[in-house]
């Protein structure tokens, strides 16, 4: 300790060639930017500073809009606002129709696909239920055929000459 004091070095502090300072200056070197870094900084504060200035200029052009339409725009609102509301009814009316057309072809193009046999999808659960609707009405039709027969003689029992 102190041959150390005698040549003027102060404790903790090591000399450049030592090996604690060559892994100070490692360790800095592998955590200092390279030049793609610094520029890719550079490139993100400069567009950030950009779009900043181009947020302030809009948000201060939309607040003096607002002070000077704002009057025109009370005066004239008995004027606007049917107007406002006939667009709503009109685009409303609009996109209904388009849906409406698009749901129209949508159905032409699956029946087209349905009976040229290409079976689009849902054709098993149309043919299900076609055969269901075909078995029960087959079972009406034989049910009516025993009740009308029973109601034709019963109706012959109640007026023997009819």
């Amino acid at each position: 300790m102190a041959d150390r004091q005698q040549h003027g070095e102060r404790p903790g502090y090591a000399p450049p060639d030592s090996p604690s300072s060559a892994t100070l200056l490692r360790r800095v070197q592998t955590h200092a930017p390279n030049s793609t870094q610094l520029v890719g900084f550079l490139t993100l504060l400069v567009s950030g500073a950009a779009l900043l200035l181009l947020t302030g200029l809009t948000l201060t052009g939309a607040v003096v809009a607002l002070v000077f339409l704002a009057p025109i725009a009370l005066l004239t609102s008995p004027i606007w606002v049917p107007v406002a509301a006939l667009l709503a009814v009109l685009a409303a009316a609009v996109l209904s129709c388009c849906g409406f057309a698009v749901a129209a072809l949508a159905a032409g193009t699956w029946m087209y696909r349905y009976f040229t046999g290409r079976h689009p999808v849902g054709a098993d659960r149309v043919d299900y239920a076609r055969s269901r609707i075909a078995d029960t009405a087959s079972h009406v039709k034989d049910y009516a055929r025993e009740y009308g027969g029973y109601l034709h003689s019963r109706a012959k029992d109640a007026a023997p000459g009819a």
